[in-house]
């Protein structure tokens, strides 16, 4: 691999987990990361400990590594800490904003109707990551996009859970609408508040998938 072969294979760790490839409290074998990625063991324990410190992995004694399971209850305070990111990046990027942007933001809600018309629910969550991460980068603040793409890591697979529940996009969608609105018009506060809005929405999503699941 070019570059740095540790970063390398952090990076593809990362997304054989985020992807599902690796379940929660799956146990992440060195030797097994080697043969698969072509890497030495040291370069796979150094990917780990890296996986490790942006909240994917876990180190248990004398039992290695394994992927770390985020709770509902996790996934809810990320949100909340999501919220204010996510509320300062719409804030700025209707301060950036320019209109060939606005023209593909405009767009992306489009696919996003088509998706929802359609009852194609992976189609509409992976428009809605589209979203978001585009709204990220016209925004341009490098720090809250690196702590944002760690937090989305994490909550993966309770995103996932989230973009079945029938119903869920026909109320979202409206709420992305707000936020592009907002952001086309150059209104800093109404895009913030908009993107507040909608992530408060998701915390009460979540918080709805936890008194339906089972009690331990």
């Amino acid at each position: 691999m070019p570059g740095d072969p540790r970063l390398a294979i952090v990076e593809a760790v990362r997304a054989a987990i985020v992807q599902g490839e690796y379940a929660p409290k799956q146990r992440l074998v060195e030797a097994d990361l080697c043969e698969r990625f072509g890497t030495s063991r040291f370069i796979a324990r150094s990917a780990l400990l890296e996986l490790s410190a942006q909240g994917l992995v876990e180190f248990q004694r004398n039992r290695g590594a394994r992927v770390r399971e985020i709770s509902i209850t996790e996934a809810i305070e990320i949100t909340e800490v999501r919220k204010l990111l996510e509320g300062l990046g719409a804030a700025r990027a209707a301060e950036r904003i320019t209109r060939p942007e606005i023209t593909s933001l405009r767009a992306l809600i489009k696919e996003m109707h088509t998706a929802v018309d359609r009852s194609e629910l992976l189609r509409y969550r992976d428009l809605n990551a589209s979203l978001h991460a585009a709204i990220r980068d016209i925004a341009a603040h490098e720090t809250s996009a690196r702590l944002l793409q760690q937090l989305r890591d994490q909550t993966v697979r309770h995103q996932f859970s989230l973009a079945l529940v029938p119903g869920r996009p026909a109320v979202s969608l409206p709420q992305h609408e707000a936020i592009v609105a907002a952001v086309a018009a150059r209104d800093p506060m109404a895009a913030e508040r908009a993107m507040r809005d909608h992530l408060q929405s998701v915390i009460e999503a979540f918080q709805a998938l936890s008194a339906l699941a089972p009690q331990h």
